[in-house]
């Protein structure tokens, strides 16, 4: 079946009513009532032979309880909090290491198709214990929000509800790769700490001290070499992610879920959290609006979604050196306990009427509330690119206009692989660029490998909600390249803060193959020819750009480390090319009536900017 994307389903979005400054709100919910008995180290029987090693936190007392579920391969102890805190209220909270990881048996490889019916049996041995009620539930951020997604798919009987934070999308949207380029930043790092049976975990800092390093490291090539330039030789799914990322892999689609087939098997309601700078936010999204349309139950269909100003796991005030005010931070935890309260235990404490979407616009720094998710008022509208044909860096002179442009113009630029354009996580290996908050890329702009577009300071708030993408007129003397897109709010003291962007390999332009990326396939462009490129932002924002303020969007062809650079062969820059066979790319993005390249954003009028 066709991959599920924001183009096919925007059209099935509902028109809907929706109401300004309303946090999701926890209300009443259990009460920490009960002490535990805790059982570690059991060990639950799969049906290939393998044992999952899970701890058990039971509440004391007579009865039966419903089920929490979390199956990690970071370590079951990295549960132990949450798993007290939702035991105490009268749940039994199971913490599993996944399959290979720990304690538990098998071979580990985070895409194995197994990890769906782990789930599943897991799941249906935990519904048969004495102390289980019968009805099951899954909980967890990040990978663990994944297993939930496979879990569901595979339809275990007494699965009951599910509630992902921060679940990725499936591995041609999130990671390790978006639309053909191959993450940087965070992905091989997350890689190299996941490469054994435990956590590689080699000095301080984030993923075991390795950004630290990352920009040396990612010198070596060709890319599939990271790991074994890091000296960890024991994870043989790195070179299958790197050296043979075909779509046609059944590896790659064994564990994949985003397809009407998938979600039309999937009956249980789920409540996904994300945030505008979570390193996995398409999933959340995507996961709604999928299992909204094809879910196999009125209750599957009437999923819940909360977007808040956050980073990956983040429930935080403050995100990327951004105060957004008091009401950023909800109490999650107490909402997630009342949401499983309603769909484990019974209780009719009004949850199902609650509004199935939250975000939390920006700029505004206040919570909406909506039926829906797109938000069906916004208005796409095209704001174009336009210059004068020097709009090379913060200096240039290009121009962001909602006036389509009236005479035929362009802008050129060079981009070296060896010399790409940093994101900001280059100064400060702790953070992952783009992805830890709004962060200033002015000095990211000063080159002329970045073009810059922007509008005049506003005269009046726009509000932008909803998904973003944009089309590029373009050509390049390489024989493939990447495109690259940011939008950012320009404050009037002229910090320009990062809010969402877009890639696109050249040669994944073919709609029919956006998203999934063959390492082997040489490219499908003719050098100087001019292509239209439909890049789809891999996250969406909800902003008001205020008064005084400006809207800019930046094009460049590389946004390092965040992504490793395209060393522009056309062949395969994994597992064979050397950054001494780089080519230097001259680049051509086009602008006029012919070749109109724009940004289209969700706006809302001012007449329904009471909520997205």
């Amino acid at each position: 079946m066709k991959r599920l994307g924001f183009a096919a389903l925007l059209p099935l979005v509902l028109v809907s009513a929706s109401v300004l400054g309303q946090a999701p709100n926890p209300g009443n919910y259990s009460a920490a009532a009960y002490e535990l008995q805790e059982r570690r180290g059991v060990l639950v029987p799969l049906r290939d032979g393998v044992h999952m090693a899970a701890d058990l936190y039971i509440p004391k007392g007579a009865g039966q309880f419903p089920i929490i579920v979390s199956i990690d391969p970071y370590g079951r102890s990295d549960l132990y909090r949450q798993a007290r805190w939702f035991a105490q209220r009268g749940y039994v909270f199971v913490a599993a290491d996944a399959r290979g990881r720990f304690d538990s048996q098998g071979s580990w490889d985070p895409f194995d198709a197994k990890h769906k019916t782990d789930g599943y049996d897991l799941v249906e041995w935990l519904a048969k214990q004495p102390w289980s009620n019968g009805k099951v539930g899954m909980w967890g951020a990040s990978f663990l929000g994944w297993t939930q997604w496979w879990t569901a798919s595979s339809a275990p009987p007494h699965l009951a509800a599910i509630a992902p934070l921060n679940a990725p999308a499936d591995q041609f949207e999130d990671g390790p790769y978006q639309n053909g380029a191959l993450t940087g930043g965070w992905m091989p790092d997350w890689v190299s700490m996941m490469s054994g049976r435990t956590l590689q975990i080699m000095g301080d800092g984030p993923y075991g001290g390795w950004g630290k390093r990352r920009l040396e490291d990612y010198k070596h090539t060709p890319y599939r070499d990271i790991n074994a330039n890091r000296g960890l030789e024991n994870a043989p799914w790195v070179a299958r992610w790197y050296g043979q990322n075909k779509s046609t892999d059944p590896y790659w689609k064994g564990i994949a879920y985003e397809n009407e087939a998938d979600f039309s098997r999937m009956t249980v309601p789920s409540l996904s959290v994300t945030g505008w700078f979570d390193v996995s936010y398409p999933g959340s999204p995507l996961n709604y609006m999928g299992i909204k349309q094809f879910g196999a139950t009125a209750a599957a269909r009437r999923p819940s979604l909360i977007i808040g100003p956050w980073v990956h796991g983040g429930n935080e005030r403050a995100t990327g050196g951004v105060d957004y005010g008091a009401d950023a931070k909800i109490d999650l935890d107490g909402y997630i306990v009342r949401w499983f309260d309603h769909f484990l235990k019974g209780v009719n404490n009004g949850v199902e009427n609650d509004p199935p979407v939250y975000v939390f616009v920006m700029g505004e720094n206040r919570w909406h509330t909506a039926k829906d998710w797109p938000p069906p008022q916004a208005q796409p509208t095209k704001y174009y690119l336009s210059s004068g044909g020097h709009a090379n860096s913060l200096k240039g002179d290009g121009l962001l206009t909602t006036t389509p442009p009236r005479k035929e113009g362009q802008d050129n630029y060079t981009y070296d692989p060896r010399h790409p354009t940093l994101d900001p996580s280059a100064s400060s290996p702790d953070h992952n660029g783009s992805l830890d908050g709004a962060w200033d890329t002015r000095l990211a702009a000063l080159g002329d490998e970045v073009l810059v577009y922007q509008t005049p300071v506003l005269s009046s708030p726009v509000e932008v909600v909803g998904p973003i993408e944009a089309t590029l007129y373009a050509s390049t003397s390489a024989r493939d390249t990447d495109w690259m897109v940011r939008l950012l709010d320009v404050e009037p003291d002229g910090r320009s803060l990062l809010l969402a962007d877009g890639v696109l390999r050249a040669r994944s332009r073919d709609p029919a193959h956006q998203g999934r990326f063959n390492a082997e396939q040489f490219s499908t462009i003719q050098a100087g020819e001019v292509y239209q490129y439909t890049i789809r932002f891999w996250r969406g924002t909800a902003n008001l750009f205020q008064q005084g303020h400006r809207i800019r969007v930046e094009v460049s062809s590389s946004w390092f480390p965040f992504f490793l650079p395209n060393l522009n062969t056309g062949a395969d820059n994994l597992a064979t090319v050397n950054m001494s066979e780089a080519v230097v790319a001259h680049q051509v993005v086009h602008h006029g009536p012919k070749d109109p390249s724009y940004i289209l954003l969700p706006i809302i009028e001012p007449a329904s900017a009471a909520a997205p």
